[in-house]
């Protein structure tokens, strides 16, 4: 497996951003490689680990000090987000990852969170600070909440894949996808006054081939865990970043999120019976396709 590359789309038009963005790919890239080896893989992927996070830190102060110095008013919200990764995220996952003797499985689990943050905070939170990215977008109270959340999906395409999505249908009816095979993660949110809400988001498979292949440089051809973990977290962040989009109620909680065969998803809407309240199909310019329910 050859080196990751970088993609001239995560640039923000920063150096000094741009550049730390390069090589933390390059580190992803090079201890992905090093999952192939077992022999080398323990020694090997802890001190790729050690470097990472050291160099993921250095760059969250040279971020940090730019925006700063150029007066960025979200800073603190962004800081919030380095120092939860910093203090958290990644001190969780080495946890893992030692109580497993860096197998295989952990390893993949954190560069499997590692290249969905990264993927996540480049396209939305770091290219805010250059104004690329609308964080306040929101469609007014009087449009109808069935193409406010179209739009919706459509924005959120664009500002976190880059991707332009067109609306297939507005009745999408647990219809098998052209490939017959998609990645399928369940959202499961509490209301204020205790009402429950299931938002399923379902990616073709062969979509997430290409968004991971472009996000690494490298060709991506089959699901594991890295895949899965990466997607995960990019699906909660694509409900994230809806939410700054479509109006809904306040205070909804994020209980679980848990992936989902095609088919449980299509037992669990009983499509056969009925539309969920909303059920859209959307196709992206590239010529996949991707569904978004909730109920």
């Amino acid at each position: 497996m050859g080196e990751v590359k970088w993609n001239d789309r995560f640039n923000i038009g920063v150096e000094i951003v741009d550049h730390a963005h390069r090589k933390l790919f390059s580190i992803v890239g090079k201890l992905l490689n090093l999952t192939e080896d077992a022999e080398k893989q323990k020694h090997a992927c802890q001190e790729g680990i050690k470097y990472f996070k050291s160099y993921t830190m250095k760059h969250f102060a040279e971020e940090e000090a730019y925006m700063k110095k150029i007066g960025y008013q979200d800073y603190d919200i962004h800081k919030s987000l380095h120092d939860n990764m910093q203090n958290h995220t990644i001190p969780a996952l080495e946890q893992e990852m030692k109580s497993q003797n860096y197998s295989a499985e952990s390893i993949q689990h954190f560069l499997g969170i590692c290249v969905g943050w990264l993927n996540v905070h480049i396209m939305i939170e770091d290219c805010a600070i250059t104004g690329k990215t609308a964080h306040k977008w929101v469609h007014k109270a009087s449009e109808d909440k069935l193409v406010s959340l179209e739009r919706a999906v459509i924005q959120t395409f664009h500002d976190l894949f880059r991707l332009d999505a067109e609306l297939v249908s507005d009745n999408y009816s647990g219809e098998d996808f052209a490939s017959g095979k998609a990645l399928c993660y369940r959202l499961n949110y509490q209301q204020q006054d205790g009402n429950h809400i299931q938002v399923v988001l379902i990616y073709e498979e062969q979509m997430v081939f290409k968004l991971i292949s472009e996000l690494l440089g490298k060709k991506i051809d089959r699901v594991d865990k890295t895949i899965t973990e990466a997607m995960k977290l990019i699906s909660r962040k694509f409900m994230g970043c809806m939410e700054s989009h479509f109006d809904r109620r306040d205070g909804d909680k994020l209980e679980k999120i848990n992936t989902l065969t095609f088919e449980q998803v299509v037992r669990a809407f009983e499509f056969d019976k009925e539309y969920p309240p909303y059920s859209l199909l959307f196709k992206t310019e590239k010529g996949d396709y991707f569904a978004l329910c909730i109920k």
